[in-house]
C-alpha cells in the first residue's frame, strides 16, 4: 500500500508544481503578430510573404483580433490556466498586445484624414451638387461588405471573350436604378500577382459603396499565368473594356464616363490600361475602338517591372520572369518596358489617384512614391496619392475602418471628376 500512495503523492505535487507555459506561448505569439501588425518584420521574399499572411487580417481587423484574444484568456481562466507567475505574465503580455492593438486601430482611423486631404488636394471640396438617378433610394451609410447579392443578378454575369471563366465579368447596379440612367461606371480588375484571382471576393467594399451611391460596377476576371504568359492579362483587360464600352447603356451605366481600379496585379493592369488608350497592338481586333478612360485608381500596384533594388523587388521580377513573360530581362527588355506604368506616363494621362498602404510587405511603398512623382511631372490632370499609415497589402479586402475609409474616399474623387467632366444632372 506505501508504494501506491507514494506514487499519488509524487503526482500530486507534480501537478501542484506544473508551470502552465500553453498560456504564456499563445500570449507571447498573440504579441509577436500584433508588433508584426503593426510593422511587418521582413520585406524580402519567403519571410515577407509570411509576414504578410500572419499580419494582414491583425493589422485590418484588430479589434477582432482582442475579441479572440481575451477569449482565449477567459477560457483558460476557467480552466484555472491562469495562476501563479506564468499566469501573471500571460495576462501581462495580452495586455501589451491589446493595447497594441487598440493602436492599430487608431492608426486605421487616421487613414480618413490622410484620404481627405489627398483627394482635396488633388481635385478640390467634393461638389455638392452630384449626378443623382431620380426615383432611386441611394445611401451611403457604410454598407456591409459581403452585398455583392444585392447588387449582382442572376442575370448579370457576361462573357466579354472567348476564354470561358477567365473572360466573365459582373454588372453591379442598383436595383431601382433605370436602363436609361447614363450612370457613371467603373471597371475594376482583381489582383492576385497575376497567376491567381478573379471577378468574385475583390474590392467589395468600394463596388458596394459605388453600387449603393447608383454607379454601374463591372468587376472581371481575365487570363491567368503560368498557363496564359503575358501580354494576356492586359489584352484581356482591353477585351473587357472594349465591351463595356459597347455594351454598358443596355445596363444603366454611361460609356462616355468609365474610370478603372484595381489592386496588386489588378492595379498595374488598371495603371497600364489607364495609360495606353491608343497602343493599337494591346487590342487585336478592335482597334477601333477607344479605350480611353476618365479616371484610374490603382491601389498597392507594381508600377516598374525592370527595378530590382530594394527589399523585395528583385523577388517579384524573378516571379515575373519565370511565370508571367517567361523570358528574362535580357532576352525581352523592351517587353518589360512596354509593361511597366511607370514607362508610359505621359501628358494626357487621365485623372489618377493611387493609394499605397505604408507598411506593405508584398509591393514596397517606393514603387508607389516613383509612379507618383513620374505622373506629377509631366501629367496636365490630376494626380492625388495616399500612403496609408500602417496599412498592409491588401487593405481594401475586409470590412474594416481603413477600408470604408479608402471607399469613401475614392467615391468622393470619382465624383468630383465626374461632375468636372459631366455637368451635374438628375435622370
Amino acid at each position: 500500500m506505501s508504494r501506491p500512495r507514494t506514487r499519488v503523492a509524487a503526482m500530486i505535487r507534480f501537478e501542484s508544481a506544473r508551470t502552465p507555459t500553453a498560456p504564456v506561448v499563445a500570449s507571447a505569439l498573440e504579441l509577436a503578430n500584433t508588433v508584426n501588425a503593426w510593422r511587418p518584420f521582413s520585406r524580402s521574399a519567403v519571410p515577407a510573404a509570411f509576414a504578410f499572411v500572419c499580419g494582414w487580417p491583425t493589422s485590418e481587423l484588430p479589434l477582432h483580433a482582442l475579441g479572440l484574444s481575451a477569449l482565449r484568456l477567459a477560457s483558460a481562466a476557467r480552466r484555472g490556466d491562469i495562476q501563479g507567475s506564468a499566469g501573471r505574465a500571460a495576462l501581462g503580455l495580452a495586455c501589451l498586445s491589446w493595447l497594441g492593438l487598440a493602436g492599430v486601430y487608431q492608426r486605421q482611423l487616421r487613414s480618413k484624414t490622410v484620404l481627405d486631404k489627398a483627394v482635396r488636394d488633388a481635385v478640390g471640396e467634393r461638389p455638392d451638387i452630384i449626378w443623382t438617378p431620380s426615383g432611386v433610394r441611394l445611401t451611403t451609410s457604410r454598407p456591409l461588405v459581403r452585398r455583392r447579392r444585392r447588387y449582382v443578378s442572376p442575370e448579370a454575369t457576361f462573357a466579354y471573350g472567348d476564354a470561358g471563366r477567365f473572360n466573365k465579368l459582373d454588372v453591379w447596379r442598383h436595383r431601382d436604378l433605370p436602363d436609361d440612367a447614363r450612370a457613371p461606371v467603373v471597371l475594376q480588375v482583381p489582383g492576385g500577382g497575376w497567376v491567381t484571382g478573379g471577378r468574385r471576393g475583390q474590392a467589395y467594399p468600394l463596388l458596394t459603396r459605388l453600387s449603393a451611391a447608383g454607379w454601374v460596377c463591372v468587376s472581371m476576371s481575365y487570363r491567368l499565368s503560368p498557363r496564359h504568359p503575358w501580354p494576356a492579362h492586359i489584352l484581356d483587360v482591353k477585351r473587357a473594356l472594349a465591351w463595356v464600352k459597347a455594351n454598358i447603356a443596355e445596363h444603366g451605366g454611361d460609356p462616355d464616363f468609365v474610370a478603372i481600379t484595381g489592386g496588386s496585379a489588378g492595379g498595374h493592369l488598371a495603371a497600364l490600361a489607364a495609360l495606353t488608350p491608343d497602343d493599337k497592338s494591346l487590342q487585336p481586333g478592335f482597334e477601333d475602338v477607344d479605350l480611353s478612360v476618365a479616371a484610374a485608381v490603382p491601389l498597392y500596384g507594381r508600377y516598374d517591372w525592370l527595378t530590382s533594388e530594394g527589399p523585395g523587388r528583385r523577388e517579384l521580377v524573378v516571379l515575373i520572369e519565370r511565370y508571367i513573360v517567361q523570358r528574362r530581362i535580357g532576352e525581352a527588355l523592351e517587353v518589360f518596358r512596354a509593361a511597366s506604368p511607370l514607362l508610359r506616363v505621359g501628358p494626357d494621362a487621365p485623372p489618377f489617384f493611387v493609394l499605397h498602404g505604408e507598411c506593405d510587405s508584398v509591393i514596397p511603398v517606393e514603387e508607389a512614391r516613383a509612379f507618383v512623382d513620374a505622373l506629377r511631372a509631366v501629367s496636365r490632370a490630376p494626380v492625388a496619392y495616399a500612403e496609408l499609415p500602417g496599412a498592409q497589402h491588401g487593405f481594401d479586402f475586409f470590412e474594416s475602418a481603413r477600408a470604408r475609409n479608402s471607399a469613401e474616399a475614392v467615391h468622393d474623387f470619382l465624383d468630383t471628376v465626374y461632375v468636372a467632366n459631366r455637368p451635374p444632372k438628375r435622370v
